[in-house]
């Protein structure tokens, strides 16, 4: 199975402001059309969020899991699907194997799907979200809005990125 790994934050929803609770969920727009039109060429798409405002104490589990229903309720408006939303909600400083740049997240979710990491793709807004996708044995990464040394392509937005994937676009580095 091919598969496509979101970071969440900054990649399908606004972070200006931390997102700490369903109402501060704001989705860019043509995100929902972007994904479903992954789903559609065979995408299988995936979550992959450092949240670690639950560690320290900014939000709680229950309240994460409210923001990510709100934002598959959202998306699925658009007819696109999330396979599955993976969090590291542990503190920054925790040290675990899950939190980006370290590829826990990613790695655990490509056993548990069965997924071809080398023909999959990561899409990210920070050079820890294609990091992580390249120590996870994923194929290619795309940096939104910057540059990252781990990244194959930059894009300005998802559904650029979206383009680049699917054949249409090439911001090769």
């Amino acid at each position: 199975m091919r598969a496509v790994f979101l970071d969440r934050d900054g990649v399908i929803n606004d972070n200006e402001q931390h997102v700490n609770k369903p109402a501060d969920l704001i989705l860019y727009p043509g995100v929902g059309e972007s994904i479903r039109k992954l789903n559609e060429a065979g995408y299988h798409v995936f979550v992959v969020t450092n949240q670690g405002g639950v560690g320290s104490g900014f939000m709680t589990e229950l309240m994460l899991k409210a923001i990510h229903s709100k934002m598959e309720e959202n998306l699925g408006r658009c007819g696109a699907i999330i396979t599955e939303i993976v969090a590291c909600t542990h503190h920054p400083k925790a040290g675990c194997e899950c939190r980006k740049p370290r590829p826990g997240m990613v790695t655990a979710l490509v056993a548990k799907h069965n997924i071809d990491a080398s023909s999959s793709w990561l899409v990210g807004d920070m050079g820890t979200d294609c990091q992580a996708g390249k120590a996870a044995g994923v194929g290619k990464c795309v940096m939104l809005r910057g540059q990252s040394e781990f990244a194959d392509f930059t894009a300005a937005d998802l559904v650029e990125a979206v383009s680049i994937i699917l054949g249409g676009l090439n911001h090769e580095l």
